[in-house]
């Protein structure tokens, strides 16, 4: 009933963008809360934004002032804008819902390189 995709990844240097969109199927979208996550290699996949249906935002510490999560609930997608990217913050990013559901999409790989 949920499927999810997300794209918009790729390599950029230290201090680059990055925009990655989340498109989402099902009805009821506009009523979630929708989240962004990530994993890097060998690490657990751990929460980095989540939005409301209504909008209210919450960050992690090591991207508050950073990223910016947003979503267009006519188009069914939410967005992730990465700015000041630090080579920290590699990794494949997946949305989800908050809480998040037991089924995952492939994510979109963001590379932060010199």
């Amino acid at each position: 009933q949920v499927h999810l995709v997300e794209s918009g990844g790729g390599l950029v240097q230290p201090g680059g963008s990055l925009r990655l969109s989340c498109a989402a199927s099902g009805s009821l979208f506009r009523l979630y809360t929708m989240g962004w996550y990530r994993q890097a290699p060998g690490k657990q996949r751990d929460l980095v934004a989540t939005i409301t249906g209504g909008g209210t935002t919450n960050y992690t510490d090591s991207v508050q002032g950073r990223f910016t999560i947003s979503r267009d609930n006519a188009k069914k997608t939410v967005y992730l804008q990465m700015n000041s990217l630090k080579p920290g913050d590699t990794a494949v990013y997946y949305c989800n819902l908050q809480p998040s559901l037991s089924r995952w999409g492939q994510g979109t790989q963001v590379t932060v390189s010199s």
